[in-house]
């Protein structure tokens, strides 16, 4: 085989045999090595380092040896690690190559890679990171040149790391990238009809008209807004009516029987008003397809917004409560299924669980997702006894059969179904041998259930908010104590609102220090009773303990106060972590650090963290639980959002990068890097970063410094906290004065009021902290202190995701120094580093997603811009990283990685992690002057991106029933049922045509003859 042919062959493809000239290769490899090995005898199935002896030194000599030999396939010491016998070496290789000068697509290939490295030439046996000092930035704008040299093959940063010369990587890729159809991109395998009531998949997708202008936007966010208003005002007026008959109460068993009868009735009010507006509104949900700001967009607001503000989505996740509460709403639910997501499905008539499976938490499941400003609603089915691994992500149209398995930290695109039995994990999903599951099963019936579920009720009602009451109500007894003046006229006394600091100083101080005393003593003695290893049943005693303990020592407050300086070493350690001895850097783990116990967590000395770090040391069956150890290496550096189970098979000095999957199987791997879902190595750290670090006699000084800034950061941190308590409290006794003459309606405006006062002082303090001036890319060290400022902008954001969903988010963010945003349909994601971010017109952000302008690799910082074109989507989960330009109409699909200074082509699909091109984008009309793709990849409308991943082979053998109600989600004109009757009931004060309009309506129809681009 020649090169030419080798480097036109698929990555990862193999040549026959029968194709290498085996007997020239294998002797002359084995010539070589016998002389490096000064005359040893050398077979082709001799094991160079078992059987020879050899070394990386000897290995070395033995690859410049062959590399001057021009008839010779090159050879790389990563080749010879991953091939350590001469004759897998010379198969893996493919025989002799054509002796002559380069080929040409290596000399292509090396002229992009100088022009960004600014050098005249790159050698091609010149590894990228180790010779060059490149880094996974300008590798990833190498490939992002490559892909616009016609005559070149698409380059993946994962072929990068994997082939790190440009001889290594030249012999692995195909000529030209190849666009995925549709029906590819659809995983092979079996099908079965949908089960009745479930719509197959066969029908085309429906285009729908393009929302023109601003009036629909506008219009939409005035009936969110007037929603608002009258469910609070609703809801304030019957608290009020409740309190005031509970207060009047003559003796103390009296005031108790009122709280008891009161808190119940508000508990089952605020659980069942969610579930009779699905039911009046909706119905019925069903697959379809409408567009955001519409009046069929509105009812989906409406219910999406109560689900997830739910009580019994905050108390009730991990219950059978939380079971029943799915069913209610319509889902599918089996006896004896865990969940423990507390992103609660919105679609719930389309979520199948069988009997018996598990969802982990951070789950999205949701039976929706948002392209392009178009809703899509679709099923996910999970299987009976199967078990989704947390922070995983269903798409629509994704299933599991019975008994399967969903790795953490993994996801299952639109078509993908696991079959029954088999474990699959990655992003997109693929087979593997690990395995995830370590609770054995317990007996575990009814009885326990129902026991469990009415002991919480009870706890709810008799303890929880008679509690509450009797708080609220020997607070405003107590309120004259502390010398508040009540009487009418005073707010516009000095004095009202000195009473007002007095108060709300000695609620927020006591408030801190009391959780902080709390955290670090009550669940320690909670967790004597818990032993790691062995099998407890859920819905017992020990499954409260675990419960409490991993509610009440993972506070956001705490974390939040002492991330990112060197204190939060200090609290981890008084919480339960062991980390002995401890290596101080100052920033030794971010402000977002998690875990299901915090006394079997041991950290290495050296390690670091960024935010995001989930550890996973509670399995969980739906009948039992268990706790194991989970141990970080020394001297190791993990990235954001990582899930680390307590099985990981990961040792000292490794670096994880931004959701990378762990693995669990395998070698344990030391002193590597390991990228991706699944995970691949890539080298530990890159010179360019270590030449950041000050002196080793510097860094004491400075780290003295920074411990003094951050603790300065950390005082301005608990002051604007204290700050929004104080304008809550002040807004709540303004009303408390106005509330004899106006009626309840001055509590509701106190509260719309202190929503408004809170956001606008949140934007302000953020942009106080910056200067008001735009951040700027940097890159420095840990120990600069612009790193130092960088810091404490995080810590006093701002937290906007109250107006998810509503165009109350764009203008938010513009404010926060986001640039564009226009017609921005944001469902809920992070944006750290907000004014390095441009959007255009009418991208679309689904829930989870994350667009961070920054990374952070052991003690090197760097940030830079994003840019993503009108039109943009990124999918549920999804994560864009700094440095990262998306086209017009590109689209990220669910739970991918765009890693740093990737260059999405306008019109593309990226898929994966780290993501790659899975669908090409359309090519542009002749004419058409603004460059713009003149028509959707075929299959695919203007409205919808196809956001399927790369085509995935199912064997082809029966799958269960659940796994059948996978089938992907019909998007033809099937008719979205109203439900209940027409009535005019509205919702809280709701708009009476909102409730007309979803009676006898149908799903938001399109005209076939519409156009399927928007005009901009």
């Amino acid at each position: 085989m020649t090169a030419g042919a080798l480097a036109a062959a698929p990555v990862g493809a193999v040549p026959a045999r029968g194709d290498l000239a085996a007997t020239g290769v294998e002797a002359a490899f084995c010539g070589l090595l016998r002389d490096c090995l000064q005359g040893a005898e050398v077979t082709p199935e001799s094991h160079f380092f078992d059987d020879l002896g050899a070394d990386s030194m000897v290995m070395a000599q033995f690859c410049a040896r062959v590399r001057k030999d021009p008839e010779l396939p090159r050879v790389s010491i990563k080749d010879v690690y991953r091939h350590p016998t001469v004759r897998g070496l010379a198969t893996a290789l493919g025989g002799p190559v054509t002796p002559g000068a380069t080929p040409p697509v290596v000399e292509q290939l090396g002229s992009v890679l100088a022009d960004v490295l600014g050098r005249e030439r790159v050698d091609p046996e010149a590894h990228f990171f180790d010779d060059l000092g490149a880094d996974s930035m300008v590798m990833a704008q190498f490939c992002a040149r490559v892909r616009k040299q016609p005559g070149l093959p698409t380059v993946s940063i994962k072929a990068v790391y994997q082939h790190p010369t440009l001889t290594g990587l030249a012999s692995t890729l195909a000529p030209t990238p190849v666009a995925v159809e549709p029906e590819q991109a659809r995983p092979a395998g079996p099908t079965a009809a949908p089960r009745s009531g479930t719509p197959g998949a066969s029908a085309p997708p429906a285009v729908l008209a393009p929302a023109r202008g601003r009036p629909r936007y506008v219009l939409c966010g005035v009936l969110q807004a007037l929603t608002f208003l009258g469910y609070t005002y609703a809801t304030t007026a019957l608290a009020l009516r409740g309190f005031e008959w509970v207060v009047d109460s003559e003796d103390l068993f009296a005031f108790y029987q009122r709280a008891v009868l009161v808190g119940a009735a508000t508990f089952a009010g605020a659980a069942l008003f969610p579930v009779a507006a699905k039911w009046i509104l909706v119905g019925r949900w069903r697959a379809e397809r409408f567009r955001v700001w519409s009046l069929p967009y509105l009812r989906f607001w409406v219910v999406k917004t109560l689900l997830r503000t739910s009580l019994v989505t905050r108390l009730y996740a991990g219950s059978p409560l939380y079971c029943l509460y799915l069913r209610a709403l319509g889902a599918r639910v089996g006896r004896g299924t865990l969940v423990l997501t507390r992103a609660i499905p919105v679609c719930t008539d389309l979520l199948t669980i069988g009997e018996g499976a598990v969802v982990r938490k951070d789950t999205f499941l949701s039976c929706y997702r948002v392209v392009d400003g178009v809703v899509e609603t679709g099923p996910v089915t999970i299987g009976r006894h199967a078990y989704v691994g947390e922070g995983s992500v269903l798409d629509i149209g994704s299933s599991l059969g019975d008994g399967a398995t969903l790795a953490h930290r993994s996801s299952l695109h639109e078509g993908q179904s696991v079959p029954s039995g088999q474990t699959w994990h990655g992003s997109p999903a693929a087979p593997t041998d690990s395995s995830y599951r370590s609770a054995a099963p317990r007996r575990s019936g009814s009885a326990r259930r129902f026991a469990y579920g009415l002991g919480q009720l009870a706890t709810t009602a008799l303890l929880t908010m008679p509690l509450a009451v009797g708080v609220l109500d020997a607070a405003i007894a107590d309120l004259p104590v502390l010398d508040v003046d009540l009487t009418p006229g005073t707010p516009g006394d000095a004095g009202f609102w000195l009473g007002c600091l007095l108060v709300s100083l000695v609620v927020f101080t006591g408030g801190a220090l009391g959780s902080a005393l709390f955290v670090v003593t009550v669940p320690r003695l909670l967790a004597l009773p818990l032993r790691p290893g062995r099998v407890y049943p859920v819905y017992g005693l020990h499954y409260s303990l675990q419960r409490t303990i991993a509610r009440t020592t993972n506070s956001k407050f705490l974390t939040g106060l002492f991330g990112d300086s060197s204190y939060i070493v200090g609290y981890l350690r008084a919480i339960g972590y062991r980390m002995t001895p401890v290596l101080q850097t100052g920033s030794n783990f971010g402000t977002g650090v998690r875990h299901e116990t915090p006394y079997l967590v041991r950290i290495g000395t050296g390690t670091m963290a960024a935010d995001g770090l989930s550890i996973v040391n509670a399995d969980f069956s739906s009948t039992s639980f268990t706790l194991a150890p989970a141990r970080i290496g020394a001297h190791s550096f993990l990235g954001n959002a990582i899930t680390y189970p307590s099985g990981a098979r990961v040792g000292d000095n490794c670096l994880l990068a931004t959701k990378v999957l762990v693995p669990v199987h395998g070698p344990v791997r030391h002193d590597v890097g390991l990228l991706g879902s699944p995970a691949f190595e890539i080298p530990r750290s890159v010179d360019r970063d270590l030449a950041l670090l000050p002196p080793e006699d510097q860094v004491p000084a400075l780290l003295r410094r920074k411990n003094r800034y951050n603790l300065r950061t950390i005082l301005l941190f608990l002051l604007a906290r204290w700050s929004n308590l104080f304008l809550v409290l002040g807004a709540t006794l303004v009303a408390a004065e106005l509330y004899p003459r106006f009626g309840s309606v001055v509590f509701a405006a106190s509260t719309v009021l202190a929503l408004l006062l809170t956001t606008a002082w949140g934007v302000f303090l953020e942009r106080l902290s910056t200067r008001f001036r735009p951040l700027r890319p940097r890159t420095v060290s840990i120990y600069d202190p612009y790193f130092w400022w960088h810091e404490r902008f995080w810590k006093m954001h701002a937290h906007p995701e109250v107006f998810n969903g509503t165009p109350v988010k764009g203008l938010i963010w513009r404010l926060l120094g986001v640039r564009g945003a226009r017609r921005l349909f944001d469902d809920g994601c992070g944006m750290p580093e907000r004014s390095l971010v441009t959007l255009g017109d009418g991208c679309t952000l689904n829930a989870g997603a994350t667009v961070q302008g920054h990374s952070q690799e052991d003690s090197a910082f760097k940030s830079g811009a994003i840019t993503l074109g009108a039109g943009c989507t990124v999918g549920v989960g999804a994560w864009v990283h700094y440095g990262v330009t998306m086209g017009e109409n590109s689209a990220l699909a669910a739970d991918a990685f765009l890693m740093k200074g990737e260059e999405v082509p306008a019109g593309a699909v990226w898929s994966g992690n780290p993501a790659v091109q899975v669908l090409d984008p359309p090519v542009a009309a002749a004419g058409d002057g603004a460059g713009r793709p003149a028509a959707a990849a075929p299959g695919a409308s203007r409205g919808s991106p196809d956001l399927r991943g790369p085509a995935i082979v199912i064997p082809a053998e029966p799958t269960s029933r659940a796994a059948a109600d996978g089938r992907p989600p019909a998007t033809g004109p099937a008719r979205h049922r109203a439900g209940a009757a027409a009535g005019g009931v509205a919702v809280a004060g709701l708009v009476p045509a909102l409730t007309a309009a979803s009676v006898g309506r149908g799903r938001h129809r399109a005209s076939p003859g519409s156009p399927t681009r928007r005009s901009r």
